[in-house]
């Protein structure tokens, strides 16, 4: 009977979409004990993730003046904060009511609730993306596949469903974000050649960032710590030889 009801159970499980391909690896600046952001790349993904991304995806979990962090200063800060408006109140009238953003604003979502983020997106909802390089299997690696996935062509015998694209690294291989980035896609302030690997580097360098603002100040205490362990090791071996010096 249990055999029986274990085969049954396993039957009765809807099937599993395929998996995407293995992102490849890369080696990223930030990783590694000594790893530290590379602040061009980052000022360059929150460009991209201003004029491309910004308009279907959310960063509920970032306010702008965390973009001192990537290096901005005050008054840039400030500028592209008030680029955006949010709803704030009420007032004293007792309405909401619409004003410019402030550094001390989280980053303005597109939509002002998941139902019309999904009317205006084929019925998908576009994923926040505060933490999206810690959500998904593969962290950065992963994300930045998926930006790269389009360039193939369905295999033959594979029929795409209604506004979907074909994606090598997306699970199940159909995705309903449309190819966000190509060649050209945006002019770097700095001068920086444009081009969609460029572009994917850049915007998942920024995102990896926003998942984890606190990295590079969590590497410096790790690294205190250990030289602090192995200052401490050394003296207690010191006091051990010296305790016990005369009973061996």
């Amino acid at each position: 009977l249990l055999v029986m009801a274990m085969s049954l159970a396993f039957a009765a499980r809807p099937a599993v979409a395929s998996e995407g391909a293995e992102p490849p690896a890369r080696d990223w600046s930030y990783t590694g004990m000594f790893g530290t952001y590379d602040r061009g790349s980052q000022q360059r993904g929150l460009q991209v993730y201003l004029e491309v991304c910004a308009s279907c995806h959310s960063l509920r979990l970032v306010a702008y003046r965390n973009l001192a962090g990537i290096g901005l200063s005050e008054d840039q800060i400030k500028a592209i904060a008030a680029e955006f408006e949010v709803t704030d109140g009420p007032n004293e009238e007792g309405e909401m009511f619409s004003r410019p953003a402030k550094p001390s604003d989280r980053f303005s979502s597109p939509f002002p609730n998941d139902n019309a983020a999904r009317a205006s997106n084929n019925g998908a909802l576009p994923p926040d993306l505060s933490l999206m390089t810690k959500a998904r299997k593969g962290g950065a690696d992963y994300l930045h596949a998926l930006l790269m996935g389009y360039k193939e062509e369905p295999p033959a015998g594979v029929k795409l469903g209604e506004g979907m694209n074909y994606n090598i690294y997306f699970v199940g291989n159909q995705i309903a974000m449309a190819p966000p980035i190509d060649d050209d896609a945006v002019e770097y302030a700095d001068g920086t050649k444009v081009t969609a690997e460029q572009i994917a580097t850049d915007v998942t360098t920024f995102l990896a960032w926003a998942a984890e603002p606190e990295l590079e100040e969590r590497k410096r205490l790790g690294i205190k710590v250990l030289l602090f362990l192995i200052v401490l090791t050394a003296m207690l071996y010191a006091l051990k030889r010296q305790i016990w010096k005369d009973l061996h």
